[in-house]
């Protein structure tokens, strides 16, 4: 995207200072049109994390449940507290983790991740340090979960001259489900996400209220398991599915 190009950059290591691991996140949805004049507009106000040269990064995301859909379950019966566990590479590191999310009941979400070898992806049962780890930091054992929904899609990752913030962007979101064999896309559908520690003041906020982009709560695990598998519950996520046809003007599931 030429808007990105505008934009200095920031390193990983200057990155580390501002990984927040303990946040309270706000997601937006609008459209890859839409995004060119939302970058143009931040360009003053932050910097693009940038990697080898790269400034658009490539994701594969495998996202772990039980045999009933447990953790996607307590995301549509609005439970507070509960978990999702992944698998994550980011593709042009080749590095891969085995990442926990956890939500309280105050609607903070920390994160805890642990390496992994990237051909455990798929099955990270053989890994005994892994397991551990996932048996540690949450109520699941690895032979309870098995591999379900897959996300790929290519991330910006912007900081905010203050380093209070940390803002990622996710497009051309695709998803495959293990399980069933089916695939889905959110076509020019572009997920923001604002990630804060605390209450500070926000630039991308305001660009976005201007631009009338307003809060969309979603789960990419929940919408790809939506779109990928006919036959799971799926009565409170439809609200949220029709949201994103409306600002993406394509159709994603049949009525």
């Amino acid at each position: 995207m030429k808007a990105l190009e505008r934009f200095r950059s920031i390193g990983l290591d200057e990155m580390d200072g501002i990984r927040l691991m303990n946040r309270v996140d706000t997601k937006f949805v609008t459209t890859d049109a839409m995004l060119e004049e939302i970058l143009l507009r931040a360009e003053s106000e932050y910097r693009v994390l940038e990697i080898d040269g790269i400034r658009m990064s490539a994701y594969d995301t495998l996202y772990y449940d039980t045999a009933d859909l447990e953790m996607y379950m307590a995301h549509h019966n609005r439970r507070l507290r509960r978990y999702k566990v992944r698998t994550r590479t980011y593709l042009n590191s080749g590095e891969s983790f085995l990442e926990i999310k956890r939500k309280n009941n105050r609607g903070r979400t920390k994160k805890k991740r642990i390496r992994i070898d990237g051909e455990l992806f798929r099955d990270f049962s053989a890994d005994r340090e892994a397991c551990s780890f996932l048996r540690e930091r949450s109520p699941y054992l690895a032979s309870q979960l098995t591999a379900g929904v897959s996300t790929a899609f290519r991330r910006i990752t912007l900081v905010n001259n203050a380093k209070t913030e940390r803002l990622t962007i996710d497009r051309n979101l695709q998803f495959r489900n293990l399980r069933t064999g089916k695939e889905a896309s959110l076509g020019d559908a572009v997920i923001i996400e604002l990630k804060q520690d605390g209450l500070c003041p926000s630039a991308m906020k305001d660009i976005l209220l201007d631009l009338r982009v307003k809060p969309l709560r979603v789960s990419k695990y929940c919408i790809g398991t939506v779109l990928t598998d006919p036959g799971v519950r799926r009565g409170r996520f439809i609200p949220k599915i029709r949201a994103i046809e409306k600002i993406s003007d394509k159709k994603l599931l049949e009525r």
